[in-house]
């Protein structure tokens, strides 16, 4: 599949539908050695005067040591009926499999950076910021409660979109 580099400025979507409920994958890595994974947390916007995105990874994540030795990381959401390997990648361990070529999916690069020829919009990001979230930082008990029933907190990451692309 061809990728069309777009203007991510004038692009209009949902963000609460394209990433709360279709989801998307978090990658990083060179052709080498990279991981995915599946992340329904993040958003998009404009921090330091630039397109942003963000995205959180808990510390148990393989593919957070992807993401923190690199400088780049994408954000890709694939099209409708990829429900079962966004399944997969979000519950499997690139540790124990392969699991970006057993999803099925067609790992592809664009600008060097991992991603998917199923995906139907991919951005890409250079990291600009890293910030761990500890438990003193989560002001609520009751959502330590819902969302942290082990002590694996998330690191917060902020990318600039420096790259969008249609599939």
């Amino acid at each position: 599949m061809a990728f069309t580099k777009i203007n991510i400025e004038k692009q209009s979507f949902n963000p609460f539908d394209l990433i709360g409920k279709q989801w998307m994958l978090i990658s990083a890595g060179t052709e080498e050695k990279w991981n995915t994974m599946t992340a329904s947390w993040g958003g998009v916007g404009i921090i330091w005067g630039k397109p942003s995105a963000t995205c959180y990874i808990r510390q148990s994540r393989y593919t957070k040591e992807f993401v923190d030795n690199s400088e780049y990381f994408t954000l890709s959401f694939l099209q409708d009926g990829y429900r079962d390997q966004l399944n997969l990648l979000g519950t499997k361990s690139g540790r124990d499999m392969d699991k970006m070529h057993d999803s099925g999916l067609t790992p592809v690069f664009v600008d060097g950076q991992p991603t998917f020829a199923e995906a139907e919009l991919v951005l890409v990001c250079c990291k600009r910021c890293k910030s761990e979230i500890a438990p003193a930082d989560i002001l609520q008990q009751e959502t330590i409660d819902r969302c942290y029933s082990t002590p694996d907190f998330h690191t917060m990451y902020i990318g600039e979109i420096v790259a969008a692309y249609r599939g």
